[in-house]
């Protein structure tokens, strides 16, 4: 079983690599770096590895967590120089260290959504987006494989703990920190509502950055 987590980030490029194609990603450098990790038994092994709350496509992160079982023959500190001479470009491993938490103590993450203008931010862009998160409620449809229909409705904003805007020329950036999971909020959900409720302040181009998980009481989680 998984009993070591690595601490890392997905950049650049790297941000279009899809959550398998990541998992592969890893499972090829562990072989490359010569990193012995534990695998299923039986005529098909497969690698004890496991991304904890996947990162949506496109989006950037600063604080993923991968978990993997770490055989004898490798020291913990060993590890993430050995994985990023394996990794490509914007995958980047921080640190080793044994799995001592439950993944069910990550209760929050910390997000960057920035809202781009190529022509700068139009008035009153500002004020209604920090109005619209100021609501008592927010109820907003999205896809869900367990309804009938396919669809379901969620009010966004039980499931946002704290946030914060800065409005500059030509962007809008709210750091916000969102629940993680049992539900989760996936950020492009506020893009979404945003532009839904406000078409005329839609940006451009919007982008999607995880800062830090957290546990209940707002510290680092590991």
């Amino acid at each position: 079983m998984a009993d070591h987590r690595l601490l890392f980030s997905k950049t650049g490029r790297a941000r279009y690599i899809s959550h398998l194609d990541l998992m592969r990603t890893f499972q090829r450098a562990f072989f490359r770096a010569d990193i012995p990790i534990k695998h299923t038994e039986g005529f098909n092994p497969h690698a004890f590895v496991s991304i904890a709350l996947p990162l949506s496509v496109g989006f950037s992160s600063e604080c993923e967590i991968l978990e993997f079982g770490l055989l004898d023959g490798v020291s913990q500190e060993e590890v993430p120089a050995r994985m990023n001479a394996a990794l490509p470009e914007g995958i980047t491993v921080h640190s080793c260290y044994q799995a001592d938490r439950p993944i069910k103590a990550l209760t929050h993450l910390n997000y960057i959504i920035t809202f781009d203008y190529e022509t700068g931010v139009p008035t009153g862009a500002e004020t209604a987006l920090k109005q619209m998160l100021e609501r008592e409620s927010l109820v907003v449809t999205k896809k869900s494989k367990k309804a009938k229909s396919g669809f379901t409705q969620v009010d966004l904003i039980p499931l946002i703990k704290q946030w914060r805007i800065e409005g500059r020329r030509d962007t809008i950036a709210v750091d916000v920190v969102l629940a993680a999971q049992n539900p989760g909020l996936n950020p492009e959900l506020i893009r979404a509502a945003f532009c839904e409720e406000f078409p005329q302040f839609a940006p451009d181009f919007v982008s999607f950055h995880r800062r830090s998980a957290l546990d209940a009481e707002g510290t680092v989680f590991r």
